[in-house]
């Protein structure tokens, strides 16, 4: 049961940092566009689709399936909340990848009905954030250095 569930753990962390990838870069293209284009108007239904069908659905999946992996018993694999600070560290760098997933939905959201509040400059300057955060779980995940 613990590989199964780790399993869809990792298949719906790998879906959710794609669409955190790809959402910014959406925005850089659309804030390039110019407001009431036709290829702004593209990018909305592409924004909207993306973190309505891919980056929610993901992003919760991989809250449930890691929450289940730190309370599943000992015995059947689970890793425990008295897994180290390396977990303790990993879901607060989880926790402000998803802040930041909560921000990115209400950057969309704006830029849907044409607030662009925020040259492409800024969307490129962003998109490093989820990569940056992803770095460091990883790490914690695999070297797990606390």
């Amino acid at each position: 049961m613990f590989l199964w569930i780790k399993a869809l753990h990792v298949i719906s962390v790998i879906a959710w940092m794609a669409g955190m990838f790809y959402l910014p870069r959406l925005f850089v293209y659309h804030a390039e566009c110019g407001v009431g284009s036709p290829q702004a108007e593209t990018f909305k239904v592409m924004e909207r689709k993306l973190i309505r069908i891919i980056i929610n659905p993901a992003m919760i999946a991989a809250w449930v399936f890691g929450l289940a992996l730190i309370f599943m018993p000992a015995r059947w694999g689970g890793i425990g909340i008295d897994a180290g600070w390396w977990l303790w560290i990993k879901l607060a760098l989880v926790t402000l990848l998803s802040g930041f997933h909560g921000w990115l939905s209400a950057e969309r959201k704006r830029l849907e009905r044409d607030e662009i509040r925020h040259d492409p400059k800024f969307y490129r300057m962003i998109n490093e954030v989820p990569t940056l955060i992803m770095m460091a779980v990883v790490i914690l995940v695999i070297v797990k250095p606390f």
